[in-house]
């Protein structure tokens, strides 16, 4: 692999993993972690210096108290000579030489022995000053000696009968391996660090990466869906998290944006055909009508009914748009006034009647003579039925049979609304059950061969929600489709039913 390729690959690794939210979550997590660890161990640190800085001021005031001055009393004001015997007794019997250095200092300052046996001079001492003039007679020193060696010393001033004499006994203590000491705790603590550094990185960026690479693959995807691949769909991981149901509904919409563009371009087709056959009939018949004039009667009455009747058709289709247009902006409106539903349901029953022996299909109608009073617009209730007949009779066939049965349902209480049950139930061909639950979405055709724009339906389920009411279907590949509509009445129970309920009880 060439140097080229390596800092490739390189710069590639760094773009995937410092960048975006994998880096912000890393920086994050690096700095928190960071400030968290090293405030840690700082203070550790300082607390470990300070535990053995007192456990070595500790040790050296353990050396000092009255044994001293009354060892020293006795040689202090007795001349230098005789000073110099009871310092080098004091020294020989100090027990703790390996601990420390011990130095004796007359009423000059000088330093007249030492424990290590070596002469000592041109050496600081500002606790030796301190400790004359300080009440508890002792004063601390920390620095470095003549040598550049870190030291601590305690500096005890010698009274005889209370007073200062100028004669002191100085404790010495070499910081060196306390300091080494120090360093390597806090090398411990800072490779500790690292260590749980590299151990949080490592599962963060595995964990990162985990999240992140499916996010860019969900991303890619609806790049792609918006670019108008269709198609595209996301990896659905085995785990039961959030981005699995994200893939999921991702895929889903995919799927669901795909058949409402696969219906969009079959409502174009179809709208386009039903609009397209009318208009040839139209033209035809009135290119025929033109060329033979009024000649021939009944050619003419003919032609103008067949223009008559594709025009109404044409007016349909064009209706059934501007509802759908309307019903989509949230335009469609309703002019309620006082209705009878079952009024509107006869009408529409008479009307399907010829239709029924032209078309050779049984219709049955059962309902109440009672009637079914409510607030509604009576123009697009009845439009409701229209549809709703109309669908039964074009998926019918010859010979089959359309049932309509009108049921007025009684309150739970009495001051509720009743319903004015309305069951359209024809043997037809049915419909798929996979199919059953989106023949009431707009531009959905379960069925493309038969006529029709595939838009009633929605249409009607929109007018019966306006109405306060429910628009079902039930079907049956083969067998036939039933559609229940149920509207809210001021349910009225008038004489008949009156009478009808008192026979039953009797």
């Amino acid at each position: 692999m060439t140097l080229q390729a390596v800092k490739a690959r390189l710069r590639r690794w760094y773009a995937t993993t410092f960048s975006g939210m994998s880096g912000r979550w890393l920086n994050y997590s690096v700095v928190i972690f960071s400030v968290i660890f090293l405030g840690f161990l700082i203070t550790s640190f300082f607390v470990a210096k300070n535990y053995m800085y007192n456990s070595v001021d500790d040790t050296l005031q353990d050396q000092v108290g009255q044994n001293v001055d009354a060892h020293f009393t006795p040689y202090m004001d007795r001349g230098d000579t005789v000073f110099l015997d009871g310092a080098i007794a004091y020294l020989s019997g100090f027990s703790h030489k390996n601990q420390m250095d011990v130095w004796v200092i007359d009423n000059n300052g000088e330093i007249v022995a030492a424990a290590s046996g070596f002469a000592i001079s041109d050496t600081e001492m500002p606790d030796y000053a301190e400790a004359l003039s300080s009440e508890n007679k002792m004063a601390f020193y920390s620095g470095r000696n003549s040598n550049g060696e870190r030291i601590r010393a305690l500096t005890y001033a010698l009274t005889a009968s209370g007073k200062s004499t100028g004669y002191a006994v100085r404790y010495v203590v070499s910081m060196e391996q306390i300091h080494e000491e120090l360093i390597w705790v806090f090398l411990s603590f800072l490779l500790v660090f690292l260590i749980l550094l590299c151990l949080i990185l490592y599962p963060s960026l595995y964990f990162i990466r985990s999240i992140v690479a499916p996010i860019l693959e969900i991303s890619n995807v609806t790049k792609r869906i918006a670019g108008g691949d269709m198609t595209a769909r996301a990896v659905v991981g085995s785990g039961n998290d959030e981005l699995t149901e994200l893939a999921t509904n991702l895929n889903l919409m995919a799927e669901e944006l795909n058949s409402t563009d696969k219906m969009k371009n079959d409502f174009i087709s179809t709208v386009s055909h039903e609009m397209k056959t009318p208009l040839t009939a139209i033209k035809g018949w009135a290119e025929t009508l033109q060329a033979v004039g009024t000649t021939d009667e009944e050619l003419t009455r003919r032609g103008l009914e067949v223009i008559i009747n594709e025009s109404g058709r044409l007016t349909g289709v064009v209706e059934d748009l501007l509802d759908l247009s309307k019903i989509s902006s949230g335009r469609l409106s309703l002019k309620y006034e006082k209705i009878d539903v079952l009024a509107e349901l006869d009408d529409t029953i008479f009307v399907f009647k010829d239709r029924a022996m032209r078309e050779g299909i049984e219709l049955d109608y059962t309902a109440p003579s009672d009637p079914s009073p409510t607030e509604g617009d009576a123009a697009r209730i009845k439009q409701v039925f229209v549809n709703v007949l109309d669908n039964a009779f074009k998926y019918n066939h010859q010979g089959g049979k359309v049932t309509v049965v009108a049921t007025r349902i009684p309150p739970v209480q009495p001051d509720e609304k009743g319903w004015l049950q309305v069951q359209v139930e024809d043997t037809g061909c049915g419909i798929a059950p996979e199919e059953l639950p989106k023949v009431k979405k707009k531009f959905y055709k379960s069925n493309i061969s038969v006529k029709g724009s595939g838009i009633g339906l929605a249409v009607c389920d929109e007018i019966i929600k306006m109405h306060n009411g429910t628009l079902e279907l039930q079907s049956e590949p083969d067998v036939g489709t039933c559609v229940t509509i149920r509207v809210p009445i001021d349910y009225v129970e008038t004489e008949t039913q009156q009478l009808v309920e008192h026979e039953e009880e009797s």
